[in-house]
């Protein structure tokens, strides 16, 4: 997967994904974007001294201008992978719309914004590729009981990536996402320590999946939300 001299945005990645994704990135030649919304975070990303590296912040990706802002920045815009958002779990009767709307601004709004804004850059560099992430419950909203809130967020990014792949694929902007289940990271490990790692799929080989789908040798997947669920 070539990306040499490519300018690629990838939010969420100063987390665990997103560090396997942009040293995957940077490994294959390309010239990565990643925005950051808390100091704290910059200054412990481990990859922050390379020369293709462009740390940007604070950003806040609920924030259309700021978005706006960013991608207006990137020159040449090939593509634009969206990690950033998180997970909030809880029963429906202990999610209030607070608590709804926190999930849908965290996971849905701030894709729908970076993909709005990816779109106009890559409009006037003649195409790209879009990745998105979605999660299991998106595609088995029965695995969403006791996090509805959550579910109903990420079932809207996988909705959102199906239209988008229709919508754009004339203007050679392929739109995927990829739906993981629980990724082996030191803070799930954390939160569930009697579970079984070995089954979880592995931040590395989910950098992979993403990376082709937003590569320029995939010329045929658009629309797709891809499991990458390991063995769990």
């Amino acid at each position: 997967m070539e990306f040499r001299d490519r300018q690629v945005v990838v939010t969420g990645g100063t987390g665990a994904l997103g560090i396997a994704v942009v040293g995957a990135l940077l490994a294959a030649g390309a010239e990565c974007h990643v925005p950051y919304i808390h100091a704290a975070e910059a200054e412990r990303f481990p990859l922050r001294g390379d020369a293709k590296i462009h740390l940007v912040g604070p950003v806040d990706l609920g924030d259309e201008p700021a978005v706006a802002q960013l991608y207006a920045e990137v020159p040449r815009l090939w593509a634009s992978i969206h990690l950033a958002g998180g997970y909030a779990g809880g029963g429906i009767a202990d999610t209030d719309k607070a608590a709804l709307l926190r999930q849908l601004q965290m996971n849905f709004v701030t894709c729908y914004l970076c993909c709005r804004a990816a779109v106009v850059a890559m409009r006037k560099s003649g195409g790209g590729r879009i990745v998105n992430v979605a999660a299991r419950p998106a595609l088995e909203p029965r695995q969403g009981a006791g996090a509805s809130a959550y579910a109903a967020s990420k079932a809207a990014v996988a909705a959102l990536t199906a239209a988008l792949g229709e919508e754009l694929v004339q203007e050679d902007i392929l739109v995927n996402a990829i739906a993981p289940s629980v990724l082996d990271t030191p803070a799930n490990r954390k939160a569930m320590p009697k579970a079984k790692f070995e089954l979880w799929p592995k931040v590395e080989e989910v950098a992979q999946a993403i990376l082709f789908l937003a590569s320029p040798e995939n010329r045929v997947a658009r629309g797709t939300v891809v499991p990458v669920y390991g063995r769990s």
